[in-house]
């Protein structure tokens, strides 16, 4: 039987899939709460005026700061971030849970929903990183 941070190594394993893990959910703990206070009209104003000094309130580290100024979701995930606190700076800059999650894939809007109206991403490739390395290796 595998151990607990044996299966927590094998969840890593699969692609363009971030489990929400304790440890994440510790590392992004300021900058979900940051996420979430900009449902108050006060504090999208004060964000939307400077972020960067918004951002400081909030006492995060630098990479998450850099990443929510970017607009980079896969990085604000990677830092901890989960996608329903995450939302909030979507709805702040005023666009969809579409158009925040078509970043997250390198694809247009468009061809985005046209793959998830497809059925979604091939799970061709997508099963684990540690077999596709092997095969792009032999």
């Amino acid at each position: 039987m595998a151990t607990l941070a044996e299966t927590l190594q094998a969840l890593d394993d699969i692609p363009g899939t971030t489990i929400f893990t304790a440890a994440r959910v510790r590392k992004g703990f300021q900058l979900n709460h940051c996420c979430m206070s900009l449902m108050n009209p006060a504090n999208r104003d004060r964000f939307r005026a400077d972020e960067r000094a918004y951002l400081q309130e909030w006492k995060l580290p630098v990479a998450q700061q850099d990443a929510v100024i970017a607009r980079d979701y896969n990085a604000l995930i990677a830092e901890g971030g989960n996608i329903y606190f995450l939302v909030k700076l979507a709805n702040t800059d005023g666009i969809s849970v579409m158009q925040a999650v078509s970043t997250m894939t390198g694809l247009a809007v468009d061809d985005y929903a046209a793959m998830m109206n497809g059925g979604g991403r091939s799970p061709e490739g997508q099963r684990s990183k540690s077999a596709n390395a092997a095969v792009a290796g032999a």
